[in-house]
């Protein structure tokens, strides 16, 4: 998924440092940190390049707190992979798997602080597109715009989305569809009190 105002949306704004632990995943937390020594990157470093705290990217890397999206895409931009690169391979696929398909048990997935989940439904992510089925609990979103190379579009399956390009707000419903140049700064919201559903495309893969 994409790094994801007016007056109309009411929810707090969201802390990129606040995380809610019982949902932590510790292979994301491990990953970080092998990428970073190989990179041969100090904590300091990564949290200079990146805006965090030092502690805040140690409590990552050592499974005690959950990144949000904003956070992650910092991360991983500054250790020169995409978000894609974290997630995880699902331990129910073989070495056979078929590389057109993904079955539905089989989605490799990120989730992030405030329940934001990310489905990745392309086999992989060494093609020239991405393709996100990303769920939005009541209120989630991203407040801070990101850019970055390429293009998107998506259609909204459930709920509805606020989506920011540039600095116009579009209100997404049902059924609505969107596309944009990634490199215009971007941003989005769930501003309603049940789940949101969006199929995102990203070309060439890279959030």
């Amino acid at each position: 998924m994409p790094n994801h105002y007016d007056g109309t949306v009411i929810s707090a704004p969201l802390d990129i440092e606040t995380v809610e632990t019982s949902r932590f995943d510790p292979h994301l937390g491990e990953e970080i940190r092998a990428l970073r020594k190989a990179k041969r990157m100090t904590l300091g470093q990564l949290g200079q390049a990146t805006g965090l705290s030092n502690g805040f990217i140690s409590q990552i890397e050592r499974g005690q707190n959950r990144p949000s999206v904003t956070a992650l895409f910092k991360i991983s931009r500054a250790l020169g992979v995409s978000i894609g690169w974290f997630f995880p391979t699902s331990n129910t696929v073989d070495a056979s798997r078929d590389a057109h398909v993904v079955r539905r048990e089989e989605r490799r997935s990120i989730e992030y602080d405030d329940g934001i989940r990310d489905e990745l439904l392309t086999p992989g992510l060494g093609g020239q597109l991405e393709l996100l089925s990303c769920r939005f609990p009541p209120g989630s979103g991203v407040e801070n715009e990101y850019s970055h190379e390429g293009d998107e579009a998506g259609v909204v399956i459930r709920g509805a989305l606020d989506l920011w390009v540039g600095k116009k707000l579009y209100h997404l419903k049902e059924g609505d569809s969107f596309a944009f140049d990634s490199a215009t700064p971007h941003r989005y919201r769930n501003p309603t009190q049940d789940e949101t559903v969006v199929i995102w495309v990203i070309t060439p893969p890279n959030f």
